[in-house]
């Protein structure tokens, strides 16, 4: 996908006119990454906004304890550092990369020149901020208020939903998930979830396959239902 499609495609510029989305484009850096390389670091000042092109990259937040907890997962399309960049105060999380893939960037002196040349994407942003802090808050109360098995399987439909291939039997993730990864995405023990893992894998819910997971999704559903019972 070029730099054009990928701008018209991302919700903050979807309501842009072509020769908008022209002038915008210039304003972006393509940039490579790797994996595990850090692309923005919690605590940081927010010096530029990103979008994913290629690749996938997990967020991470930093707990006093030292303790790492993966908030998310982006895919192609996904912005980055919109909150710190709107606002003005350092990143939230870090941005790390979980594989080879290319980002576009724009620095916040240009995003602030957009936002009061084009006042539609300043609206934009805020509908996106306002999305992603309900959806945040639905994840927290669900992980505080599911037991681990459960937490595991909601995890597991929301990678599937967001990162998965229909296949036959299931849902194959497009990257793989250690189960330490896994662990970080649910606030549990690695101890805790490869036993859950292992369990849904001798029941047949989940299948490893070259280093990723197929899932059997209504089954997933399943624990979940059982569970609210």
């Amino acid at each position: 996908m070029d730099k054009l499609q990928l701008l018209k495609n991302t919700t903050i510029f979807s309501s842009l006119s072509p020769p908008e989305l022209s002038v915008v484009s210039t304003l972006f850096i393509e940039e490579g990454f790797e994996k595990e390389e850090f692309i923005l670091t919690e605590g940081d000042p927010p010096n530029w906004l990103c979008i994913v092109k290629e690749g996938n990259i997990k967020m991470v937040k930093h707990s006093p304890s030292g303790r790492d907890m993966i908030m998310a997962v982006m895919s192609a399309g996904d912005v980055i550092g919109e909150v710190a960049v709107f606002d003005g105060g350092p990143y939230p999380a870090t941005a790390q990369g979980m594989g080879n893939g290319v980002i576009l960037k724009i620095s916040r002196r240009d995003f602030i020149f957009l936002l009061k040349k084009y006042p539609s994407v300043a609206l934009e942003i805020i509908g996106d901020l306002g999305r992603k802090l309900r959806g945040a808050m639905n994840v927290a109360r669900e992980l505080r208020g599911e037991r681990v098995e459960g937490r595991i399987a909601m995890v597991l439909l929301k990678l599937a939903k967001k990162l998965g291939t229909p296949v036959d039997g299931g849902v194959t993730l497009s990257i793989p998930f250690t189960r330490q990864a896994i662990a970080d995405m649910v606030g549990s023990t690695i101890e805790t979830t490869i036993r859950v893992i292992s369990r849904f894998k001798k029941e047949g819910i989940v299948r490893d396959s070259k280093g990723k997971m197929t899932l059997d999704v209504k089954r997933l559903e399943s624990i979940l239902k059982e569970i609210e019972i």
